[in-house]
């Protein structure tokens, strides 16, 4: 998974790179993505970022506990055939009972 920013300390020229097309952009032309869910609590945090057409592109409905879901499975962390696996185990688990499958 790419990581978040690429950030001048004085606050200029601010970098990020969109982690779903892999695009550097300027921070002006990024979305914040808090993968926990919780982007307005800012201490201690590192955020990633989307650029705005692929901000847009994201379906923006209730994903309550998918997250979640997601890093235990290993999303980002291992190949995809067993992120797959894990997933598909995670979900038939019932591993959080809080996400809403639409």
């Amino acid at each position: 998974m790419l990581t978040a920013p690429t950030v001048g300390k004085d606050g200029t020229d601010q970098q990020v790179t969109c982690i779903a097309c892999g695009e550097t952009v300027a921070r002006d032309d990024a979305r914040e993505y808090d993968k926990h869910g919780d982007r307005w609590s800012r201490k201690g945090k590192d955020f990633e970022y989307l650029c705005k057409p692929c901000h847009r592109e994201c379906c923006h409905q209730n994903r309550d506990g998918l997250e979640e879901t997601l890093v235990a499975a290993g999303a980002g962390q291992t190949d995809q055939k067993t992120f797959l696996r894990q997933f598909c185990e995670q979900m038939s688990d019932g591993a959080d009972p809080n996400w809403k499958k639409s």
